[in-house]
């Protein structure tokens, strides 16, 4: 949350003064111990003050804009924004299927430590499991994920690279993303525990700033290293706004700038063996996240399915909490 601070008028000249967000820079402290300006000086203490608060103004709302934009509050779909660096990012989450034919509804929790190496590399690690209302549950895997963003400052089209290493088996329903074919497997979990995979996954990030929507797309890749299958592919497309720009004089929690509202489309598009159209899985799905405080963000989403194949509705829901752990900005 960026928090603005609006010092008190200067009996000299009545101009009230608004200082960027915490911490502001140390020029602007020090023009708090400013004693009150002469007669002879008034005029060049005016200039001063006006153009102090241009800037402030001006850093403030930069400043709220660049730290909502940060804020993903998609499940799927990836932007090009990255973690700062040195801060570590530690999440919980799950997706709960509810599927089509009467059978049994899960739920798959994650937890997820995300890192930022440097301001062009975050890396990340996952443990997932599954649980399920008749089938059973148990661990089903982790996954390293890393994503490298090549352009260094904001551009019209802002490409990252993605590459994922999983080792996971057959019960995974976390379904972080998805491609190729068919529907997820519904034997028990103790079986599908047995049926073990490395996978070996690579995105292509495109994201843009548009009109104050983040407009991202995702084309995705992957590659079943245990068995000898052709290479499957999946997409994802988001689009997603804050509901506010300006930050506030005082602290707020349920305001316009900390909450983001938006929309995905994902599915898998076939493999290098069959596109098989009729056996793809695609969901649309509304998203929303609220930043709660400087440090917590909580999000949520329902995806529907809208092929034969996909379950009737993926409700997903996470909670975030970022901690600086050094070698920060």
């Amino acid at each position: 949350m960026v928090t603005t601070f609006v010092e008190p008028p200067d009996p000299g000249d009545g101009v009230v003064g608004v200082l960027p967000p915490y911490p502001p820079p140390p020029q602007l402290i020090a023009m708090r111990t400013l004693t009150t300006p002469t007669p002879s000086t008034r005029d060049r203490s005016l200039m001063l003050s006006r153009r102090t608060i241009v800037i402030s103004l001006f850093l403030t709302v930069t400043t709220a804009a660049g730290a909502g934009a940060q804020e993903r509050a998609y499940f799927v779909t990836y932007d090009h924004y990255l973690e700062e660096r040195g801060n570590l990012e530690i999440a919980v989450a799950s997706t709960t299927g509810v599927p089509k034919s009467d059978r049994s509804a899960y739920t798959a929790p994650w937890i997820e430590l995300e890192y930022g190496v440097t301001g062009w590399w975050t890396t990340e690690v996952y443990l997932e499991g599954v649980a399920t209302r008749h089938d059973g549950h148990g661990f089903t895997g982790w996954r390293f994920e890393n994503r490298f963003r090549p352009l260094r400052n904001e551009h019209r089209v802002n490409p990252v690279v993605y590459v994922e290493y999983e080792s996971i088996n057959e019960a995974s329903r976390m379904q972080k993303e998805i491609v190729g074919a068919g529907t997820i497997p519904f034997e028990p979990i103790h079986e599908l525990r047995r049926e073990h995979a490395h996978e070996l996954e690579g995105k292509l990030i495109l994201s843009s700033l548009v009109s104050g929507f983040n407009v991202a797309q995702n084309i995705i890749i992957e590659k079943n290293l245990s068995e000898s299958e052709g290479v499957e592919f999946g997409y994802s497309i988001g689009v997603a706004r804050h509901l506010g720009t300006l930050a506030r004089s005082n602290s707020c929690r349920l305001c316009a700038e900390n909450l983001v509202i938006g929309a995905e489309l994902y599915g898998g598009l076939g493999s290098s063996e069959a596109f098989a159209r009729k056996d793809q899985r695609h969901y649309l799905a509304p998203v929303f996240s609220w930043r709660l405080t400087n440090r917590v963000t909580v999000k949520a989403s329902a995806g529907f399915g809208v092929t034969k194949n996909s379950d009737h509705i993926l409700l997903r829901a996470g909670a975030t909490y970022e901690l600086p752990v050094g070698g920060g900005r």
